[in-house]
């Protein structure tokens, strides 16, 4: 996660810095700024987490806006243990995901088998069935015989 937020804060830099240096805003800076200095306004940490605050707690009730509160106050917050157990679990999970995997699999092979199997003794069945039939006919035909003789 941590990694993904670091990735996505270069990319979102390097389109600043491409949307800052294209000709177009060049132009719309000289219409802007006849004159070629910016004043640069420095602010302190604690003053702008200040503002911040005051910010936040002007919006209203909101569990999310708590803990942005807690960390503008300089409340010490460590989530190094929740991050080290999400990580647990994402470890976990892919490893459960693997097993299901090759349980899948094997289930799918199994299937395959049992199905090749049933229709194996199903003409395994038929052919005893039409072996029946054709004893059945047989014995009839003795028995007639038999009754033709006495």
């Amino acid at each position: 996660a941590v990694k993904q937020t670091r990735a996505d804060e270069l990319l979102a830099i390097a389109d600043t810095i491409k949307i800052l240096n294209d000709d177009d805003v060049l132009e719309l800076f000289k219409k802007a700024l006849p004159s070629p200095s910016l004043l640069q306004v420095q602010s302190s940490q604690r003053l702008l987490a200040s503002e911040a605050l005051k910010l936040v707690r002007a919006a209203g009730k909101h569990p999310s806006l708590d803990l942005i509160a807690l960390a503008l106050q300089g409340k010490k917050m460590n989530f190094d243990k929740v991050i080290k157990m999400i990580d647990a679990m994402e470890d976990t999970l892919k490893k459960e995901q693997v097993d299901d995997d090759s349980k899948k699999a094997y289930c799918a092979k199994e299937f395959d088998e049992t199905e090749d199997r049933f229709k194996e003794l199903a003409h395994e069945k038929e052919r005893l069935d039409q072996a029946h039939s054709n004893l059945d006919a047989t014995i009839k035909d003795t028995k007639e015989k038999i009754a033709a003789l006495e």
